[in-house]
């Protein structure tokens, strides 16, 4: 099996809660001038903002994040339909 040059790498970052995830990969987006796309369930939704721990506005404005505040509460979300998300967003940022 080949690897196609055209894929390029992608980083997960995973741990428990308050381990620092958040703060690594936007320091990991600068470096490599990545981009974030948020996994968390409680970041896709607007207007919950304590106790996500949701990158600040000035983090935002640094890094590019993908899947924050997209739901509104009254919004149901499956792991099946974060994963569609997430494909299209990858599609997006491997295209460019």
């Amino acid at each position: 099996m080949t690897t196609s040059p055209a894929i390029l790498p992608l980083v997960a970052i995973v741990g428990p809660t308050a381990s620092g995830k958040s703060s690594l990969g936007i320091f990991l987006a600068k470096e490599f001038a990545g981009e974030v796309i948020a996994c968390d369930s409680t970041q896709l939704y607007r207007g919950f903002d304590i106790g996500t721990a949701k990158p600040s506005p000035a983090e935002r404005a640094a890094v590019p994040h993908h899947l924050l505040d997209i739901l509104e509460s009254t919004e149901d979300s499956t792991a099946g339909r974060y994963r569609e998300r997430a494909l299209v967003v990858l599609e997006i940022l491997r295209a460019r």
